[in-house]
């Protein structure tokens, strides 16, 4: 059964991301005291009386501004009016019914959704303020009095919620669902993906780089299988980061690394790798999840006889780290290859938590020390007992040897290659323990 959803949505500046978090009882959305901060869809799931729904939270409503990123964030608006089962319009108590007020509370009419109105601010305990029944002529039914900030009222507008979506029995989580994070440098074009694969303006797209701050969840399903893509906020240079905000949006997208299975790093392949690809890219390999690179905008390349194998080898000259991760060449304009995407996905996470028998590991080392010796220092040389698999995403293994000492870093990548040879693990970082005999396992 598919979660129903509840999208807070209402003018700029009115307490939503406020009122997410604490629903979602976590700080999710980015709450700042700037106008238009949230400008997309965020989800997060909520739990009230036995039942599990989603909530989304959206960027304010301008009904008539003609501003791009506005008029965007009004789409978005409505696309999530146009899925949620029930609308949370919130207002401001404080400022009374604005002219915007006015004008969303039409828009919502014309849904015929379950709307709840809720007037936020009101920070008082006892009788609900005076000015909250000016709030009746929006025609939206008896007005909601809460306070997001001192989260006042909070079980009253969820038990308001529950009742609008009916006492349906708790919904399933989603099973077998892989989640994705999309990574990468500002107007590389990884909104873009999204939106191709989802074929819906999922994701606000425009040419001005920055334009998505917050990690949004994206749930997707079809042949090869359930996923959540987690599209993220542009990872700008340190020096460029000149706004708060972005400080934020970093934060965002190292969280959403965390929170992935697979990370797909997008570059933009007019630019080619730049230093803060590496960077990023480097967040990922270090987080231990799955990779995969897309190099997008590739219609946009001219081509010569080997120009892709002559840009895959570049690409693994900068991002020496990383290459046993899958490159693939794409474009989200045209949708060259973008199917493809899915099967390197399933195979990048079947890979990432690929575990292997102490046996066949041990046979393995065996067979890898007896083709290259390990080293020696002083007349004393390394002894590798044995190796064992200690856990998954990523593979973790530890080596028990007669000297840390001596077990050099070229060695560690020598018999990482040689468990890459035999056993795969293609588009996932392998971590090694090295412990010396005696010591305690991990």
């Amino acid at each position: 059964m598919t979660k129903k959803s509840v999208a807070i949505v209402g003018r700029p500046n009115v307490g939503k991301s406020t009122l997410f978090n604490v629903l979602a009882d976590e700080k999710i959305a980015i709450v700042k005291d700037t106008p238009g901060v949230t400008r997309d869809r965020i989800y997060a799931d909520c739990n009230w009386r036995n039942t599990t729904f989603q909530i989304i939270d959206t960027g304010g409503i301008e009904p008539q501004s003609e501003d791009v990123i506005l008029k965007q964030m009004r789409r978005q608006a409505e696309l999530a009016m146009d899925i949620a089962d029930v609308i949370v319009f919130i207002t401001d108590v404080k400022a009374g019914v604005t002219t915007s007020d006015t004008q969303v509370a039409q828009m919502l009419r014309r849904t015929k959704k379950p709307i709840i109105l809720v007037c936020n601010k009101c920070d008082r305990v006892g009788a609900p303020p005076s000015e909250l029944y000016e709030f009746y002529d929006l025609g939206l039914g008896d007005p909601l009095p809460i306070s997001a900030g001192k989260k006042l009222g909070i079980g009253e507008l969820l038990d308001e919620i529950y009742n609008k979506l009916g006492s349906e029995e708790e919904n399933q989580e989603i099973e077998d669902e892989i989640k994705v994070a999309i990574i990468g440098k500002p107007n590389a074009g990884k909104s873009s993906i999204v939106n191709k694969i989802l074929g819906e303006e999922r994701v606000i797209v425009s040419e001005i780089a920055g334009t998505t701050r917050d990690a949004i969840d994206t749930h997707y399903e079809n042949e090869y299988g359930k996923y959540t893509f987690i599209d993220t906020a542009g990872i700008r240079r340190k020096n460029k980061v000149y706004e708060e905000l972005e400080k934020y949006s970093i934060i965002k997208a190292k969280s959403a690394i965390d929170r992935a299975q697979v990370c797909l790093i997008v570059i933009d392949a007019t630019e080619g790798v730049t230093e803060q690809d590496e960077k990023i890219a480097g967040l990922a390999h270090e987080a231990g999840k799955g990779v995969i690179i897309l190099i997008n905008k590739w219609d946009l390349v001219e081509k010569e006889t080997n120009t892709l194998e002559s840009y895959r080898k570049k690409v693994y000259e900068k991002l020496a780290y990383l290459d046993y991760a899958p490159i693939l060449f794409i474009s989200a304009l045209t949708g060259q290859r973008i199917n493809k995407i899915f099967e390197l996905i399933n195979e990048v996470d079947k890979q990432n938590s690929l575990r292997v028998p102490t046996g066949m590991l041990n046979d393995t080392l065996a067979e890898a020390v007896a083709i290259t010796q390990p080293p020696s220092d002083k007349g004393k040389r390394l002894k590798i007992y044995y190796m064992t698999q200690v856990s998954v995403r990523p593979p973790t293994f530890v080596i028990f040897v007669n000297s840390k000492s001596l077990m050099h870093f070229s060695y560690v990548r020598y018999l990482e290659n040689q468990l890459r040879k035999k056993f795969g693990f293609d588009g996932t970082p392998i971590h090694m323990i090295i412990r010396e005999k005696g010591e305690k396992d991990v």
